[in-house]
């Protein structure tokens, strides 16, 4: 039995579609990545799943309970880390888990043995008892991934789990995601609009785009599917160049985004100062040139034709907005 299976699952705020007809299984166990720029609708899509929000159409099942029929029983398998800070600042680290745990209905002795546990995990447990405000913003969304555990889930959802963290914070957190998807064997689902994250985190990436599912399957199976590397030319006026690399033998896809040419080339080495020398022959003037293998990003522009940072917003602008269409 699958961990998550969808079917037809749709969101709509008013006409907005922000979730459309997404077929999806996941697999029990499984680390899966939910790939795109902030609006394509994955938190919309979490937010059914964990069933914070109804669809509109279709239907799901998590953990085999179906979120229309058994809500409760989707909520008590699951464990689910917002974006949004969730924590009591007022309160420690130990209290915030103990607070969860009976919200769970959690003995004391069942929430003592838990909260050492979570906490040795996600290496707070020589912070367990002072006050979250004095944690970094990386040990809060530890804290939080420790809550999400408290109650043994069979499934725990990360929603961009680290948005506005640096890099170095970042690897820190996928460390201990790949942790708690082994050692605690649980099935986890997280949506990122970070390529590297997906591409090193996930068993498999699904890419989303306007509420869509444009792309499924192994990190390193979607970027084989695009064969050679990928020469990026920044000229200007890059359109007048399409149809002269369209016509290439050794070009096997032109996209252009912004003011960047992607050319798929199979020996990009060898090609690329052919390629420059088509555009000085047409007057042209590469300002910058890169030869790289292909990324998560390059299968997303050659699906979309743009950029995932281009589609970028603010969350909370996008969660304001839907939630103001829900309450009219």
């Amino acid at each position: 039995m699958p961990a998550i299976a969808t079917n037809g699952l749709t969101r709509k705020f008013g006409d907005l579609v922000a979730v459309d007809h997404i077929n999806l299984k996941i697999e029990e166990g499984e680390l899966f990545g939910l790939l795109g720029p902030n609006g394509a609708g994955k938190t919309t899509f979490i937010h059914m799943l964990s069933t914070v929000l109804p669809p509109t159409e279709g239907t799901a099942k998590v953990a085999g309970f179906d979120i229309r029929k058994t809500p409760d029983a989707v909520r008590t398998a699951i464990g689910i880390v917002f974006q949004d800070p969730s924590l009591d600042n007022r309160l420690t680290g130990r209290e915030n888990l103990d607070f969860h745990g009976r919200m769970y209905g959690l003995t004391k002795e069942q929430r003592d043995k838990r909260i050492n546990k979570v906490l040795e995990l996600v290496g707070l447990r020589d912070r367990a008892d002072s006050f979250v405000e004095t944690y970094s913003s990386g040990m809060r969304r530890r804290l939080e991934m420790a809550r999400g555990l408290m109650h043994r889930p069979k499934i725990l959802f990360l929603d961009e789990p680290t948005l506005g963290l640096d890099p170095q914070t970042r690897r820190s957190i996928w460390e201990y995601i790949q942790t708690l998807n082994k050692t605690e064997n649980v099935t986890v689902i997280l949506t990122t609009h970070y390529m590297e994250e997906a591409d090193y985190l996930c068993d498999r990436v699904g890419i989303i785009d306007h509420g869509k599912i444009i792309a499924l399957d192994e990190p390193e199976t979607l970027k084989d599917k695009l064969k050679g590397d990928i020469v990026s030319l920044k000229v200007q006026q890059p359109e007048k160049y399409i149809g002269i690399f369209q016509k290439n033998k050794f070009v096997g896809e032109v996209k252009v985004v912004e003011d960047l040419l992607h050319l798929r080339v199979s020996n990009g080495e060898k090609l690329t100062p052919k390629l420059m020398e088509l555009i000085r022959k047409r007057g042209g003037r590469v300002q910058a040139v890169s030869l790289r293998r292909p990324t998560l990003e390059d299968v997303f522009i050659l699906h979309t034709g743009r950029a995932i940072r281009e589609e970028e917003v603010k969350p909370s602008e996008t969660r304001w907005r839907m939630m103001a269409r829900t309450r009219r």
